[in-house]
């Protein structure tokens, strides 16, 4: 390296805040589970006229065969949109 140049400082800019570590694979792969679990589980509290409804089934497939053919960095996109839905479907029957 030159003597006129110095090394790239290693100091975050002043506006930017600390990036967290991300975990390993495993530990990623597990929480997203997890999630999925607790999405499973609501949905599987749904009663009534809600289960007959498109979305519910819809929301299944989300969380089983959409989930399953993800990769890992979409699989978290994949569980907002069933939670998003899921969310619908509550409100649905707490109208009916």
């Amino acid at each position: 390296m030159p003597t006129h140049r110095q090394p790239p400082s290693t100091a975050k800019a002043p506006g930017k805040a600390p990036q967290q570590p991300r975990g390993n694979f495993r530990h990623r792969y597990d929480e997203l589970e997890s999630k999925r679990a607790e999405l499973v589980a609501r949905l599987a509290l749904i009663s009534g006229g809600s289960q007959r409804h498109p979305g519910y089934k819809r929301a299944l497939t989300l969380l089983n065969d959409t989930f399953r053919k993800s990769k890992l960095a979409q699989r978290l996109a994949v569980l907002q949109a069933a939670s998003w839905l899921i969310d619908i479907l509550e409100q649905l029957t707490s109208l009916v």
